[in-house]
């Protein structure tokens, strides 16, 4: 539809120009009647794109290229070459006055161009029309009618399709005058009819294609009915001169519901990973090891094409990794979704919006990068062709080189203990993709996607050195010494199958489907070395963790417009997650001796079953004020099923509380009111209710021991937290200057928080053990966090050429808990600050400059602080091959020898203080090409799909069970990253 709208304003465009250019070098005729009255003269109805009856074709052999007054008889200039490419230009009526369009000239309107009438060729019905018969003098001669008909279709000469709109004259091949003329319809059909008997010639023309003449039609007698069968057009190619745009596409824009990044604009990030772009996106904070938070908070979700996948549920910092960054298109921050979204993702929704191909044709691109941290292959496929498209993607990035080293002291009673060690990250991820799409009509679409996505990531701590001293005596108690591999594998299928169906604009029907499974293996072996050499191994230790995590949807929504100014939305949703959870504790003694189970800690499994119902409505409407408001709740009701499969010792205990985890429902509304001023500002208010299931994560009841003396245990006891949340925003255009300054509050109450206690734990040697006080971290319902802040950021364009942005993030966080239990018992509270600026330079020869950096302040945790952090980056880019390829370099933190961050944490029981390094400096060189060759596909249409934006995921590990730590579990989020899927 685009096309055809497109190619209808070009033949207008054309014809005005044309007829303006014809007006300048004609002068009205002074001839009149002898009465002295003038007479009216009636000119011949001309079709936009055709000549009029009685005028001489340009282009064909041997006529006549002048156009000629009737009245004065003099000869008028014809239109520029220009003009004429691939069509003929609206024509001068016979008899001087401007040729209308179905209409005669006495009805041209004040703009200068006819009214449209039903009869207009091209904007009636869409059928074939024919020109109207003459009124009045026609010209130098007149056109004899008569009963025949000549009919054909005119196609593409390459892809066999019908060529809408195009030119089809009648010529006579006696005068070289046209005598009829028509349009092609949808299908390229054309009819013309009251043909007078003879022996013509047929023109057939339209933008972007060389003419096509017939040489000879011949209508034998009245009412022959001539059918030309097809009629191919060939696509004109011509070489344009270089016409340079200089201008920039702003790389931050604000929606009415969202705030957009466009990632594709980024050059520094070229070769990395989503990672990489998550942290230039304003609101947004990815700390160290990958985990994204929105203002603060970590209970986002993130999706995918707006689908959800057990590869991001479970693992956002993990997920982020296998994404390249040259197939993001841009990323959507949805900080208060309406109640068509699911209710969970307390602070809101991250949306990543990969690059589509929606062109017919086949193409290839190409994307690689190496650097001294890391290296990345791309390659994606797509074909289309009609109604159809395919694509086939695949991406491999491996890291290595990734070092660090950590030291931690901790205080527990009057022990004092000191733990250092040099850490080494390695790992291999890949993503690969085959989509399909279908057309079935123009108001009806299928799509379906296979995705699979792999992690490989290693761990490795090399001579973890424990040393543990009484602080009264000031001697040592302890020492222990071990090397600890962590592996964590992990495989992902994603399946999806999605119909639409559009009955009118606003008016649509879907129906969504989603298959999702997780199957991971995440494991650790310690072997503990003699403390007196480092060397030789004591004994070793092992804990085996698998998981299989899956779930399946199904999703029905609607939305319908009540009047041209309300939609209203209604749907519903059903989601299946099962997750399946095994467990072991081996030990050995020695280099080589067999595995047994550890006595201390017994194999164990968890079932955990969730199952969830929603339903919602939606009500949009807009004013003749300029005020938008949009209304809705959502009602979801969550059955739990978990057990254990072993009920012995203190698992005993735990499987009585999984027995009592009540079904909960819950009602969560929301409201967005918008007002749009004058001078492009905009102010806006928003209330939203959501709440926070807690995935696998905090569920798990593997007791995570890769650190001796800070173990990690899940809950699977816990129950949603519930967060309401206001917001208020106002933006503005200052020139060439966009601002946006927002006010939020957020309060949360049941919040799933970790706590911190202290336990006797074995320590040292596993099979001749020394027991101590270790530090045992978990989570509980017992928080109440409430935050406020602001947020603003901006950007701005110089000289056309340069791009500068940045903003700034303060918000005050209280957190309390009200655990009965003294050692628990904890509160904090104070200010994190954060900032980021941006600069892009567009040079000549497609040549591109960019720098980037985002800081951290410290962030308050519940017992104690995170320290600050901060990134930085610059890129160069060269594009080359008429931009089908391109070059560049990129480094990021190549100050930084290495970075350093410090964490505290305290309660009435312990103290802890970590001090960690990187080493992350790192530069690499990216290439990318793009091959095949493509052209313009009008059947692009919105697509629907799954989305699951329901569970709290702190973003680390994978879902099933927790990721084992490389380093020391410093914040409050799961080791490893956090909350992860129940699946």
């Amino acid at each position: 539809m685009k096309k055809r709208i497109l190619t209808a304003l070009l033949g207008i465009c054309l014809g005005t120009l044309h007829l303006q250019n014809a007006r300048a070098q004609t002068q009205p005729s002074s001839t009149t009647p002898a009465s002295g009255t003038t007479a009216p003269v009636a000119a011949e109805p001309t079709v936009i794109g055709l000549p009029s009856a009685g005028s001489p074709i340009s282009g064909l052999p041997g006529v006549d290229t002048t156009i000629t007054d009737s009245t004065r008889r003099q000869a008028v200039s014809a239109a520029p070459a220009s003009m004429s490419t691939g069509t003929t230009a609206l024509p001068m009526s016979t008899t001087g006055a401007p040729a209308t369009v179905g209409t005669p000239t006495g009805t041209m309107s004040t703009t200068g161009l006819p009214p449209a009438t039903p009869a207009s060729p091209g904007f009636g019905n869409g059928q074939p029309q024919q020109a109207p018969p003459t009124q009045g003098v026609a010209g130098p001669e007149d056109v004899p009618r008569g009963n025949g008909r000549v009919s054909g279709i005119v196609l593409d000469s390459l892809t066999k399709q019908p060529v809408e709109f195009a030119s089809v004259a009648l010529v006579n091949i006696a005068t070289n005058r046209p005598i009829d003329g028509a349009v092609c319809d949808a299908q390229g059909k054309f009819t013309m009819t009251r043909v007078a008997s003879g022996t013509f010639r047929l023109l057939v023309s339209f933008v972007g294609y060389r003419n096509q003449i017939v040489p000879r039609v011949v209508v034998e007698a009245r009412g022959a009915d001539v059918n030309l069968g097809s009629i191919s057009l060939a696509p004109e190619v011509r070489n344009l001169k270089e016409v340079v745009v200089t201008g920039q596409a702003a790389i931050v824009e604000e929606k009415v519901d969202r705030l957009v990044y466009n990632a594709e604009r980024d050059l520094t990030s070229k070769g990395g990973d989503a990672t990489d772009i998550m942290r230039k996106v304003p609101l947004l904070t990815v700390d160290l090891d990958g985990n994204v938070s929105l203002r603060g908070s970590s209970n986002v979700r993130v999706l995918i094409n707006n689908k959800p996948s057990t590869i991001v549920a479970s693992s956002v910092a993990d997920a982020l990794k296998q994404i390249p960054a040259d197939m993001i298109k841009s990323v959507e921050v949805i900080t208060s979704p309406s109640a068509k979204y699911d209710a969970e993702g307390s602070a809101g929704i991250i949306n990543i919006i990969t690059k589509k191909n929606n062109l017919q044709g086949f193409t290839l691109n190409l994307d690689s990068g190496v650097g001294n941290r890391g290296a990345n292959l791309g390659l994606q496929g797509n074909l289309r062709t009609g109604k159809m498209g395919f694509s086939l993607n695949g991406f491999g990035r491996a890291n290595y080189n990734v070092r660090g080293s950590f030291e931690n002291r901790q205080r527990t009673g009057n022990v004092s203990t000191t733990q250092t060690a040099n850490t080494l990250n390695q790992g291999l991820f890949g993503q690969y993709q085959l989509g399909w799409d279908y057309d079935i009509n123009k108001t009806t679409a299928l799509t379906a996607s296979v995705r699979y996505g792999a992690r490989n990531q290693m761990n490795f701590q090399n001579n973890l050195t424990t040393i543990s001293s009484n602080v009264l005596s000031n001697s040592v108690i302890g020492t222990g010494v071990r090397d600890v591999d962590v592996k964590d594998l992990s495989g992902t299928v994603d399946v999806n199958l999605d119909f639409t169906k559009t009955y009118k604009p606003q008016q649509e029907l879907s129906i969504l489907t989603l298959f999702s499974q997780n199957n991971r293996t995440n494991n650790f072996v310690a072997n503990i070395l003699d403390p007196a050499t480092s060397q030789s191994i004591l004994s070793r230790e092992r804990n085996d963790n698998t998981s299989r995590n899956q779930e399946s949807t199904f999703q029905v929504d609607y939305q319908t417009p009540l009047k041209t100014n309300q939609l209203l939305e209604m749907g519903g949703k059903g989601i299946l997650r099962q997750v399946r959870s095994d467990y072991a504790y081996l030990i050995a003694s020695g280099e080589n001796g067999a595995y047994s189970n550890n006595p201390n800690r017994q194999p164990n499994g968890l079932d955990y079953d969730q199952d969830v119902v929603a339903g919602y409505i939606s009500y949009t409407m807009t004013t003749l004020s300029k005020y938008t408001l949009k209304i809705g709740t959502r009602y979801e009701h969550t059955a739990i099923n978990a057990r254990l499969r072993t009920t012995t010792g203190e698992d005993a205990l735990l499987n009585r509380r999984l027995d009592s985890i009540p079904n909960y429902s819950n009602l969560v509304p929301s409201i967005n009111i918008s007002k749009a001023l004058k001078s492009g500002k905009t102010i806006k208010l928003a209330y939203n209710r959501r709440l926070q299931r807690p995935g696998i994560q905090f569920l798990n009841p593997n007791v995570n021991a890769a650190n001796p003396l800070n173990i990690v245990v899940g809950n699977p006891s816990l129950s949603p937290e519930l967060t309401d949340n206001v917001e208020f925003s106002t933006s503005t255009n200052i020139k060439s200057v966009y601002l946006n300054i927002s006010l939020f509050s957020r309060f949360t109450n049941n919040s799933i928080e970790s706590v911190r206690d202290t336990l006797n734990q074995n320590f040292g040697d596993v099979t001749n053990p020394v027991y101590q006080q270790v530090l045992r971290t978990t989570y509980a319902n017992i928080g109440q966090q409430n935050s406020y802040g602001i947020n603003l950021f901006g950007n701005a364009t110089l000289f056309s050429k340069l791009q500068l942005g940045g903003g700034g993030d303060v918000y005050y966080s209280t957190l309390t808990n009200n655990s009965p239990n003294l050692a628990l018992r904890a509160s904090n509270s104070g200010f994190v600050v954060s900032g980021r600026l941006f600069a892009s330079l567009q040079l000549k020869n497609n040549w591109g400059v960019q720098a980037n950096m985002f800081a951290r302040g410290r962030q308050i945790l519940l017992q104690g602080y995170q320290g600050g952090f901060m990134f930085y980056s610059f890129g160069v880019r060269h594009e080359f091959d008429e931009k089908r390829g391109s070059f560049g370099i990129a480094g990021e933190n190549i100050f930084n020898h290495p970075f350093t961050q410090r964490s505290e944490s305290s309660s009435v029981v312990f103290s802890q203080e970590s001090i960690q390094n990187l080493f992350n400096a790192g530069i690499r060189a990216t290439f990318s090409y793009r091959f095949g060759k493509l052209s313009f596909d009008g059947g692009n249409r919105r697509k629907r799909s799954v989305n699951n934006d329901d569970v709290k995921d702190g973003g680390g590990g994978d879902n099933g069970g927790q990721q084992q730590p490389a380093a020391t579990p410093a914040t409050t989020t799961p080791a490893g990253g956090g909350g992860r899927r129940p699946r």
